[in-house]
């Protein structure tokens, strides 16, 4: 089993220090990166493409709320979860409806800290919460709605195209990966993306939506 790749997010040097030793002492972690405010997360996530974000609510510029809605729309497999200090935090359901998994305290121990990061890729909630559930549930249906206003195919972006068009032709994700220049995990991340974009189930369905849509056809000459 491959492990978690995750990327850290927060302002302290020291804190991301700390987690990034925690979870390197783990054989299914691995820290791909860390950032120290929203606006470099979002550039490192893009580049990275990890599976799990851990991020800091409060940073200087763009805000761990800000940078979740934005890595969101261009990643929204990925998986958020928000680091607090405080249970009270004015800003979570503004974090959660942004798209994040939910939120830990920073004062959490650490194998609790680990276990219930393993639990997110279980399809567990990290919020204590009573209502957590109801709220998240609700934030998911406005999240689709406000989504399906919009053509599915124009969020796609260039490289996500590229995937589509290269898996129209039958070609594996170790063949795309090759063709692009890109690890065979990215492609599966991308596929990810794609489908979760255009809300299908699986390859094959997303290769006939290209087709059908003309997604794939070369684009005209300037």
């Amino acid at each position: 089993m491959e492990p978690i790749r995750v990327l850290l997010v927060d302002d302290h040097a020291l804190f991301r220090s700390g987690v990034a030793g925690l979870l390197r002492g783990r054989p299914d972690f691995e820290v791909v990166g860390e950032a120290h405010n929203g606006n470099e997360a979002l550039e490192k996530a893009k580049e990275l493409m990890p599976d799990l974000i851990l991020m800091d609510i409060y940073m200087p510029g763009m805000s761990g709320v800000e940078a979740t809605h934005r890595i969101k729309q261009v990643l929204p497999y990925v998986k958020i979860v928000m680091l607090t200090v405080s249970q009270e935090d004015k800003d979570l359901f503004d974090a959660i409806k942004a798209g994040a998994h939910g939120y830990l305290e920073k004062k959490i121990e650490p194998e609790t800290f680990l276990r219930i990061l393993r639990g997110v890729f279980q399809g567990e909630a990290p919020i204590s919460r009573s209502t957590a559930t109801k709220i998240l549930d609700e934030f998911a249906r406005m999240s689709r709605a406000d989504r399906e206003k919009a053509r599915p195919e124009e969020q796609l972006s260039p490289r996500e195209r590229e995937v589509l068009k290269l898996l129209t032709t039958g070609a594996t994700n170790k063949e795309i990966g090759s063709a692009l220049g890109i690890a065979e995990n990215t492609v599966k991340n991308h596929l990810k993306n794609i489908l979760e974009k255009l809300h299908l189930e699986n390859r094959v369905q997303a290769a006939t939506f290209a087709l059908r849509s003309g997604l794939t056809q070369p684009e005209k000459d300037q």
